[in-house]
């Protein structure tokens, strides 16, 4: 600034110094007019150049480094899902056949719609409150969506990780607490308990030990003391993890990223040790091709890859708006997407072979009670001699000798057989029997492993670390949309969410909380989350606009992305997105919702439907969840609520500082922009005036815009030099 200058005058003067826009354009070089202090432009270009200036001017934190960054990427879409949901899934849908359509809605939906939230947050720079504001006022309310839908996700996730907490301190003891049967000692009699012998030793350690579950939702119980601490320690791990944002989240994610490859690689070679690994391994990647035909099977494809993402959470956008405005977000969205599914592979590849040794395991315990039953038969001359092959040796039999025997009994006993209570003890039931539940039949498995502690250690310390990592991008999604928007403290605010949702979460933790973390797991999310990204997608492509967005995407990536996401953000993704949230909608009002409920007398699980109180929560559980956009959308398309557009960014480019002046009334902002004090009158307009650029519009011309609207981007020095 030149020492002559008006605003230099200011400085040393007690008069008042009045000075018009173009006086201070007057002092600006002219030549260099991409960089000048007063940069006047159309709303088009005002949004995009005032989110540059911010971006310049915010002390915004930075990862510290790029894989610091790949990793919280990958702790947070790499979770419990992929380790256990995958593997079920896969089993469930004809085996290798599943992996097609999963492969294809992973690239038609999962990697496009991943770059697209890698990409609006390393471009905004903000939370998913303010990047859906910026991008299209009115459908504001996604990012305020994507903050609730984080909060319900959380309740009930961190429950899953007080879970594994409590069964990782179980595991230092041996034998395995869940490996066998409590016994009641009554004087000289010892009775096994009755509950855990009519189910199993595992099955009777989750429901009664661990959740001491009650009957039915109905049921509270009380708090469940065991699980309470656990909650408790879970939410201090977490609530330190992100206390700092991402500087302490960023460290933790070193080990919590990486320590669950490390103990999936020695269960995997571990596991291609035991006896029947390649039975379970071979299961899983026979293909039933017919299954590729039903929709069911799409459809669970499509939310695994929409969830095994974590999409439309918020947690994406938040990580990447700590990025450089030039990092390479398209190779991040390939990066992570493939590692994601690499995960889900390998984690199947472990569950199929310690499963395969389960049914091993299992088949040959069915062996052998049934053929004690028909050596009664034999003894009491129910069945013949005559009917049991010569060649078999009952003190060495095995699953084929069994097979023949059942089939030639079951020929000649055609009438009677049923009355004989035989098992086929096939290895192919055994496997079909599905995955379960990771507390059920994973611990079951671990209990035939050699050194099964260790082993048990091990699992329960990697699901730790995997529901660790997605409970910090959960997390991510909540307090940086908040921060940003609304300049809470930081480190308080952290404390405080961790401390609101301990108590919320007690919910979770007593005797009928299992039903209450179901309800959430099934509701609370999968809906809302398909509205949400349905949204996000439409905002990007058919309003902001998909030519622009890729023109931005060429000029901070340096390259131009592929024309192939062009056609899937347009029209591919949105018309997928609106299939399956279709397909959900029809499939809750089909099936009535429910959950399984353990019935202590019958030591069995049975189905029943939630009672209208909770289908009540249920449905103020989505509604909640989807509010916000109708309401922000009702707000500002009435102007109920201002969209921001009416407002004016002063920057001081050369220092590094900013001012916003927001919701001026027109008068006050002419005011502020040609003088000092408002009874002050503005000096006329010199003749001679910098060049702005092409395209650029001059200060007359822009004070005429339509809605009587300033531009966002005006840059205005009216600061004394000494400041500068």
């Amino acid at each position: 600034m030149p020492k002559n200058s008006k605003v230099t005058q200011r400085e040393h003067s007690n008069e008042h110094v009045t000075e018009s826009v173009a006086d201070l354009l007057a002092h600006e070089e002219p030549v260099d007019y991409k960089h000048s202090v007063l940069n006047m432009a159309g709303e088009t270009q005002d949004k995009q150049k005032d989110v540059e200036e911010d971006l310049e001017a915010e002390d915004r934190p930075a990862w510290n480094s790029k894989l610091q960054y790949i990793l919280a990427q990958i702790g947070f879409s790499v979770g419990l899902g992929n380790v256990w949901r995958f593997p079920y899934l896969c089993q469930k849908n004809g085996g290798g056949a599943y992996l097609v359509p999963y492969l294809v809605l992973l690239i038609i939906i999962g990697i496009p719609l991943f770059f697209l939230e890698l990409a609006v947050g390393q471009r905004i720079r903000r939370g998913s409150i303010g990047v859906w504001h910026y991008v299209c006022p009115r459908l504001g309310g996604i990012g305020f969506s994507s903050c609730i839908v984080c909060i319900f996700v959380g309740l009930y996730y961190n429950v899953i990780i007080a879970w594994s907490i409590f069964y990782f301190f179980k595991s230092f003891q041996y034998p395995l607490p869940w490996s066998e049967c409590p016994v009641i000692r009554n004087g000289t009699t010892v009775v096994v308990e009755e509950e855990c012998d009519k189910s199993s030793a595992t099955t009777y350690f989750w429901y009664r030990e661990a959740l001491d579950i009650s009957n039915s939702i109905s049921e509270s119980g009380g708090l469940n003391w065991k699980m309470t601490l656990s909650l408790l320690v879970a939410w201090s791990i977490v609530g330190m993890a992100v206390v700092k944002g991402i500087q302490s989240s960023g460290k933790v994610m070193y080990f919590s990223s990486l320590f669950p490859y490390v103990v999936l690689a020695c269960f995997l070679v571990r596991g291609l040790l035991l006896r029947g690994a390649v039975d379970g391994i071979l299961h899983m990647f026979t293909p039933k091709l017919d299954k590729m035909l039903d929709p069911q099977v799409w459809r669970e494809a499509a939310t695994q890859v929409f969830f095994a993402l974590g999409l439309g959470f918020g947690g994406v956008i938040a990580f990447s708006s700590y990025n450089k405005q030039d990092n390479n977000c398209h190779f991040d969205a390939a990066l992570v997407s493939f590692i994601n599914f690499f995960t889900s592979v390998l984690a199947t590849l472990v569950v199929f072979a310690v499963l395969g040794f389960k049914a091993n395991i299992m088949n040959e315990k069915c062996v052998v009670e049934n053929a004690e039953k028909i050596l009664g038969y034999l003894n009491t001359n129910v069945l013949s001699h005559d009917l049991i092959p010569p060649h078999v040796n009952f003190s060495h039999l095995t699953a084929h000798d069994y097979s023949e025997m059942y089939k030639v009994i079951m020929t000649v006993k055609e009438d009677r057989f049923q009355e004989l209570g035989l098992d086929p003890c096939l290895l192919e039931d055994e496997l079909n029997k599905g995955t379960g539940l990771a507390f059920i039949a994973f611990t079951e498995a671990m209990t035939h492993f050699p050194a099964s502690p260790f082993w048990s250690v091990m699992f329960f310390l990697m699901l730790i670390n995997l529901g660790l990592g997605s409970m910090i991008g959960t997390m991510a999604g909540i307090t940086t949309p908040i921060i940003d928007t609304f300049k809470v403290p930081k480190e308080m605010f952290t404390v405080g969410c961790c401390i609101v949702a301990f108590l919320v979460g007690l919910l979770f933790v007593q005797r009928s909380g299992n039903y209450f973390v179901t309800m959430f797991d099934d509701y609370s999310a999968t809906l809302p989350l398909t509205v949400i990204v349905i949204l996000e997608n439409i905002a990007v492509s058919w309003i902001y606009g998909t030519k622009k967005f890729m023109q931005e995407l060429t000029e901070m990536l340096g390259f131009r992305p592929y024309q192939f996401y062009f056609y899937m953000w347009k029209y591919v993704s949105p018309l997928c997105m609106a299939v399956l949230t279709t397909a959900s909608i029809i499939q809750l009002g089909v099936t009535p919702p429910g959950y399984s409920a353990w019935i202590k007398e019958e030591a069995a699980e049975r189905y029943l439907y939630f009672p209208n109180w909770a289908m009540a929560i249920l449905i103020t559980l989505i509604v909640l969840a989807t509010l916000p956009i109708p309401v922000v959308f009702i707000l500002r398309q009435f102007h109920l609520l201002s969209d921001g557009s009416n407002t004016l960014s002063v920057s001081y480019k050369k220092g590094r500082m900013m001012k916003d002046i927001s919701n001026l009334e027109e008068n006050d902002e002419t005011r502020f922009i040609l003088s000092k004090m408002p009874s002050e009158t503005p000096s006329p307009m010199p003749t001679h005036r910098s060049y702005l650029g092409p395209g650029s519009t001059s200060p007359l011309e822009m004070s005429s815009a339509p809605n009587g609207r300033y531009g966002s981007g005006y840059l205005l020095a009216s600061t004394p030099e000494s400041e500068l």
